[in-house]
Protein backbone atom coordinates (compact mmCIF):
# COMPACT_ATOMS: atom_id res chain seq x y z
CA UNK A 1 0.00 0.00 0.00
CA UNK A 2 1.54 3.72 -1.27
CA UNK A 3 -1.11 6.61 0.53
CA UNK A 4 -0.72 9.31 -1.59
CA UNK A 5 -1.89 12.80 0.14
CA UNK A 6 -3.16 15.50 -1.67
CA UNK A 7 -3.35 18.43 -0.63
CA UNK A 8 -6.74 20.73 -1.98
CA UNK A 9 -6.91 23.20 -4.33
CA UNK A 10 -5.79 26.50 -3.44
CA UNK A 11 -8.53 28.29 -5.47
CA UNK A 12 -11.63 25.59 -3.97
CA UNK A 13 -14.81 26.41 -2.60
CA UNK A 14 -15.39 25.95 0.93
CA UNK A 15 -16.73 22.42 1.14
CA UNK A 16 -14.23 21.09 -1.47
CA UNK A 17 -11.74 22.72 0.79
CA UNK A 18 -12.84 21.37 3.88
CA UNK A 19 -13.46 18.08 2.81
CA UNK A 20 -9.69 18.07 0.98
CA UNK A 21 -8.10 19.13 4.39
CA UNK A 22 -10.30 16.39 6.17
CA UNK A 23 -8.68 13.87 3.62
CA UNK A 24 -5.19 14.84 3.57
CA UNK A 25 -5.24 14.33 7.08
CA UNK A 26 -6.75 11.16 6.76
CA UNK A 27 -3.94 9.62 4.12
CA UNK A 28 -1.40 11.38 6.88
CA UNK A 29 -2.27 9.00 9.43
CA UNK A 30 -2.54 6.01 6.72
CA UNK A 31 0.98 6.91 5.70
CA UNK A 32 2.06 7.27 9.11
CA UNK A 33 1.40 3.71 9.37
CA UNK A 34 2.46 2.50 6.17
CA UNK A 35 5.09 -0.52 6.18
CA UNK A 36 5.08 -1.50 9.74
CA UNK A 37 3.93 -5.18 10.85
CA UNK A 38 0.82 -5.73 13.43
CA UNK A 39 3.24 -5.60 16.64
CA UNK A 40 4.96 -2.30 15.85
CA UNK A 41 2.22 -0.37 15.21
CA UNK A 42 0.96 -2.13 18.42
CA UNK A 43 4.33 -0.57 20.07
CA UNK A 44 3.32 2.32 22.84
CA UNK A 45 4.79 5.40 22.20
CA UNK A 46 6.36 5.46 25.90
CA UNK A 47 5.86 4.23 29.29
CA UNK A 48 3.65 4.36 30.74
CA UNK A 49 1.49 5.84 27.78
CA UNK A 50 -0.50 3.09 25.65
CA UNK A 51 -0.51 5.62 22.90
CA UNK A 52 0.60 3.53 19.77
CA UNK A 53 -0.27 4.01 15.92
CA UNK A 54 -3.05 0.89 15.87
CA UNK A 55 -4.64 2.89 18.68
CA UNK A 56 -4.81 5.96 16.97
CA UNK A 57 -6.18 4.43 14.15
CA UNK A 58 -8.56 2.86 16.73
CA UNK A 59 -9.69 6.04 17.90
CA UNK A 60 -9.99 7.56 14.85
CA UNK A 61 -12.72 5.37 13.76
CA UNK A 62 -14.27 5.65 17.38
CA UNK A 63 -14.19 9.87 16.40
CA UNK A 64 -15.67 9.08 12.87
CA UNK A 65 -18.38 7.09 13.85
CA UNK A 66 -19.67 9.50 17.15
CA UNK A 67 -19.08 12.66 14.31
CA UNK A 68 -21.06 11.42 10.91
CA UNK A 69 -23.17 8.47 12.17
CA UNK A 70 -24.03 9.55 15.83
CA UNK A 71 -24.13 13.13 15.90
CA UNK A 72 -24.56 13.93 12.13
CA UNK A 73 -26.98 11.08 11.42
CA UNK A 74 -28.37 10.75 14.80
CA UNK A 75 -28.25 6.88 14.42
CA UNK A 76 -29.15 4.66 17.25
CA UNK A 77 -26.07 3.56 19.69
CA UNK A 78 -27.82 -0.09 18.79
CA UNK A 79 -26.27 0.65 15.48
CA UNK A 80 -23.53 2.99 15.53
CA UNK A 81 -22.44 2.80 19.71
CA UNK A 82 -18.67 2.72 20.12
CA UNK A 83 -16.97 0.08 18.52
CA UNK A 84 -13.44 -0.25 20.93
CA UNK A 85 -14.51 2.16 23.60
CA UNK A 86 -17.32 0.73 26.44
CA UNK A 87 -18.52 1.21 30.32
CA UNK A 88 -15.61 -0.59 31.40
CA UNK A 89 -12.89 0.91 29.41
CA UNK A 90 -14.03 3.87 27.94
CA UNK A 91 -10.46 4.30 26.36
CA UNK A 92 -10.24 0.93 24.76
CA UNK A 93 -10.06 2.32 21.48
CA UNK A 94 -6.14 2.90 22.49
CA UNK A 95 -5.89 -0.78 24.87
CA UNK A 96 -4.72 -2.79 21.71
CA UNK A 97 -3.96 -6.24 22.34
CA UNK A 98 -1.76 -9.47 20.77
CA UNK A 99 -4.90 -9.94 18.85
CA UNK A 100 -5.43 -6.40 17.62
CA UNK A 101 -4.13 -6.41 13.49
CA UNK A 102 -3.61 -3.42 11.36
CA UNK A 103 -5.99 -5.45 8.84
CA UNK A 104 -8.85 -5.17 11.13
CA UNK A 105 -8.52 -1.57 11.90
CA UNK A 106 -7.78 -0.32 9.13
CA UNK A 107 -10.98 -2.02 7.53
CA UNK A 108 -13.18 -0.65 10.54
CA UNK A 109 -11.75 2.83 10.42
CA UNK A 110 -12.17 3.29 6.48
CA UNK A 111 -15.77 1.75 7.12
CA UNK A 112 -16.53 4.66 9.38
CA UNK A 113 -15.01 7.14 6.80
CA UNK A 114 -16.93 5.91 3.85
CA UNK A 115 -19.97 6.44 6.19
CA UNK A 116 -19.09 9.85 6.85
CA UNK A 117 -18.99 10.22 3.54
CA UNK A 118 -22.36 9.42 2.42
CA UNK A 119 -23.89 10.85 5.64
CA UNK A 120 -22.06 14.09 5.06
CA UNK A 121 -23.32 14.38 1.43
CA UNK A 122 -26.83 14.76 2.45
CA UNK A 123 -26.31 17.83 4.64
CA UNK A 124 -24.80 21.69 3.41
CA UNK A 125 -22.56 22.73 5.54
CA UNK A 126 -24.81 25.26 7.33
CA UNK A 127 -27.55 22.56 8.28
CA UNK A 128 -27.24 21.12 11.69
CA UNK A 129 -27.14 17.89 13.08
CA UNK A 130 -30.25 15.02 13.55
CA UNK A 131 -28.19 14.80 17.07
CA UNK A 132 -27.29 16.79 19.92
CA UNK A 133 -24.62 16.67 22.65
CA UNK A 134 -25.54 13.55 25.70
CA UNK A 135 -24.81 16.87 28.27
CA UNK A 136 -25.10 19.71 26.60
CA UNK A 137 -28.44 19.27 23.94
CA UNK A 138 -26.22 21.12 21.60
CA UNK A 139 -26.52 20.67 17.77
CA UNK A 140 -23.55 21.16 15.36
CA UNK A 141 -23.34 22.05 12.32
CA UNK A 142 -21.56 20.75 9.45
CA UNK A 143 -19.10 23.09 9.26
CA UNK A 144 -17.85 22.68 12.89
CA UNK A 145 -17.53 19.47 12.12
CA UNK A 146 -15.16 19.48 9.65
CA UNK A 147 -12.91 21.45 11.02
CA UNK A 148 -13.69 19.82 14.51
CA UNK A 149 -12.18 16.54 12.73
CA UNK A 150 -9.45 18.38 10.76
CA UNK A 151 -8.26 19.34 14.27
CA UNK A 152 -8.59 15.73 15.40
CA UNK A 153 -6.89 14.62 12.58
CA UNK A 154 -4.12 17.45 12.54
CA UNK A 155 -3.15 16.60 16.44
CA UNK A 156 -3.25 13.06 16.02
CA UNK A 157 -0.80 13.07 13.23
CA UNK A 158 1.41 14.82 15.65
CA UNK A 159 1.56 12.36 17.75
CA UNK A 160 1.46 9.76 14.82
CA UNK A 161 5.16 11.43 13.53
CA UNK A 162 6.60 11.04 17.22
CA UNK A 163 5.44 7.69 17.49
CA UNK A 164 6.81 6.59 13.62
CA UNK A 165 10.00 8.19 14.55
CA UNK A 166 10.83 6.64 17.69
CA UNK A 167 9.99 3.65 15.98
CA UNK A 168 12.01 3.43 13.13
CA UNK A 169 13.10 6.72 12.89
CA UNK A 170 11.01 7.13 9.77
CA UNK A 171 9.98 11.06 9.53
CA UNK A 172 7.92 13.77 6.91
CA UNK A 173 5.20 16.20 6.71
Amino acid sequence: MTTERREPATTADERTMLEGWLDYHRETLAWKCEGLSDARLRTPAVEPSALSLLGLVRHMAEVERHWFRRMLADEPDDVAGPLYCGDEDPDGDFHVTDADTWQEAYAVWQGEIEAARRHAAGFGLDEVSRGRHRRTGERYNLRWIYTHMIEEYARHNGHADLIRERLDGATGD
